[in-house]
């Protein structure tokens, strides 16, 4: 079996249907004799920063001697970057080897009647597969959506990190509370759980749901803090007050304070697994280092391209926040395409307040991407006016044929957005 095969297989196995059922994935483990509890794991969730804090969190690890794997979706090029061992994705090789492996066991799910594995099912089981076999001292895994019913969340969920909560995907949730709800599932009992700053409502579940499983809330603001941020070359320099140690004037390489506090419950999820204060300086190669594509990435310069995957209102207000602080424009110029189950207004909003003029075209997934019509009232009811091109290539040409030297070029909306510039931008 080769990669091409491995690929055709797994979008044999689209679309997903968002339907709460970890059958299969149980199955699929108990088949396999449970390779995701032959390693310590790290589980990270929340509706916003759950990438940037996974990548974190396998960097640090590795820093300080431990082999980590880490499971991130979706991917922004190819498949083998939601897989990764010290920041290494999986090789092509390596993925058709062992998805080959693992075929004979989805085939044995999938005979057993009702709906097959599903895409997601089946990289989460390769996840596990894989880093079982490598193997790795530590499993960092993303949650795809939500948390109680995810597919990733068959692990023994050592340290449960729990970003910023808010609405996002609707099948979880109308309320902030029914997302925490299923977000808070991943807490297992007598384990730890570092939680971000949230929104009261959603704090109060994660309080419950750890007073319940008698686990250690370590939350921010209370017992860990980002206290010092400042501006650095190429992104910040932070100071991260932990559990059991303070980590001063950190360079940070990301933009944002957002990802300053992504960072800063990194290094106490790190410190929570191993029970001890961490090796400064492995703490600062590890953030150092640190890069997250299609989160505030500057893919040129002159003018100055910037791809962000904000895919929902509080990424946008964060992505509109950050703006200012990181760059400067003479224009900002807006290249967007939203995902049709997101709330398009509340993306285009916050962004509108600060650009000059919008691209707007549909990203590649068809089935998921709202009509540029739609994004383009958005803006326009926002004040700002906006043009519809057929594809996200089209827009980007547009607007860079538009763009003086000191004008910044935006790209956001969605991750699937963010992906199709880059491609485009790297053929």
């Amino acid at each position: 079996m080769d990669v091409d095969a491995v690929l055709a297989e797994l979008e044999g196995r689209q679309p997903e249907r968002m339907v709460p059922d970890v059958s299969r994935i149980s199955a699929l483990a108990e088949l396999m004799d449970h390779p995701e509890l032959a390693y310590p794991t790290v589980h990270v969730t929340g509706t916003n920063g759950k990438t940037t804090t996974a990548l974190l969190v396998a960097r640090l690890a590795c820093e300080h001697g431990l082999v980590a794997g880490a499971f991130i979706s979706p991917h922004l090029v190819s498949v083998t970057e939601r897989l990764s061992v010290c920041g290494e994705p999986i090789a092509d090789d390596d993925l058709a080897e062992e998805y080959e492996r693992l075929l004979p066991y989805l085939r044995t799910v999938d005979a057993r009647g009702g709906e097959r594995v599903t895409y997601f099912e089946a990289l989460t089981a390769l996840a596990y597969l894989w880093f079982a076999d490598r193997p790795v001292a530590l499993g960092v895994f993303e949650v795809g959506m939500g948390g109680t019913w995810d597919a990733t969340n068959l692990v023994a969920g050592d340290v449960a990190v729990l970003c910023p909560i808010a609405l996002d995907h609707p099948e979880l949730g109308s309320t902030v509370a029914e997302v925490a709800t299923e977000k808070a599932g991943i807490v297992k009992p007598g384990k730890a759980a570092v939680v971000r700053e949230q929104p009261p409502e959603a704090l109060a579940v994660i309080e419950d749901r750890c007073r319940e499983y008698e686990a250690d809330l370590l939350l921010e603001g209370r017992d860990w803090t980002v206290d010092v941020r400042r501006p650095g070359i190429g992104g910040q320099v932070v100071t991260v007050r932990g559990r059991h140690a303070a980590y001063e004037d950190l360079l940070l390489p990301l933009f944002g304070e957002h990802a300053a506090r992504n960072a800063g419950a990194s290094v106490v999820a790190l410190e929570a697994l191993l029970g001890r204060a961490l090796s400064e300086p492995a703490v600062r190669r590890a953030l150092e280092g640190a890069a997250v594509p299609g989160r505030l990435e500057v893919a040129r310069r002159r003018p100055l391209v910037v791809l962000d995957g904000a895919h929902n209102p509080a990424a946008a207000m964060a992505l509109a926040g950050t703006l200012p602080e990181a760059f400067a424009w003479d224009r900002l110029l807006l290249v967007l395409g939203v995902s049709a189950n997101k709330d398009v207004p509340g993306v285009v909003g916050p962004l509108a307040a600060l650009a000059d003029r919008a691209f707007v075209a549909p990203h590649s997934r068809a089935a998921r991407t709202a009509p540029p019509e739609v994004v383009a009232r958005a803006c326009e009811e926002a004040g700002l006016t906006a043009d519809s091109f057929g594809s996200v290539g089209e827009a980007v040409d547009a607007a860079l044929a538009e763009a003086g030297q000191g004008d910044l070029l935006l790209v956001t909306g969605s991750l699937y957005t963010v992906a199709d510039a880059r491609t485009h931008l790297l053929d």
